[in-house]
């Protein structure tokens, strides 16, 4: 009997590993596909466009969100991919935990991807959207629905593939 429940055991233990093997530790799902851009409040910046939830209910455009900060490292290497996207697409950020005069320079600076831009000062706001990292990005249909995320920085890589993904949604 004994045996029997080791059998059982070791059997049950080695199908969780194989199955933890398959899994992609990269892909992080996100509880917000294929559902609504949450509400939200943002602060506005100077001589900025305030991004507003309103926005999203646009339905002529794919609509790109980018969480980022001036203190962020990887938001700084991801930069040069935003300005490509906003050529082509409608690129909206949203800074999380910064300050006004930080991302107003950061941006005179690096160039201004965003169409419209708020400032996210304690992060609450952030947390609607599920961003525990930063950079994360969404993609937003014409529907004002979320169908991706893009946690970390864009990279030359992942330009291609978020950009496969736009032009089959438009």
């Amino acid at each position: 009997m004994k045996y029997v429940i080791l059998i059982i055991s070791l059997t049950t233990i080695g199908f969780f590993f194989l199955k933890g093997l398959s899994i992609d530790p990269s892909v992080v799902p996100s509880n917000l596909l294929s559902r609504d851009t949450p509400s939200f409040k943002l602060e506005k910046l100077p001589q900025k466009e305030l991004l507003q939830d309103t926005d999203f209910l646009d339905k002529n455009n794919l609509k790109l969100v980018n969480f980022f900060a001036t203190w962020c490292p990887p938001c700084k290497v991801e930069h040069p991919q935003l300005m490509k996207i906003a050529k082509k697409y409608v690129l909206h950020g949203i800074a999380k935990k910064d300050d006004s005069d930080s991302i107003i320079k950061w941006l005179k600076t690096n160039g201004d991807p965003f169409k419209k831009i708020g400032l996210d000062k304690d992060g609450t706001e952030s947390i609607k959207w599920g961003v525990y990292g930063l950079p994360e990005t969404f993609v937003i249909n014409k529907e004002g629905k979320i169908i991706y995320k893009h946690i970390g920085p864009i990279l030359k890589k992942d330009l291609m593939i978020i950009e496969n993904l736009l032009t089959e949604n438009q």
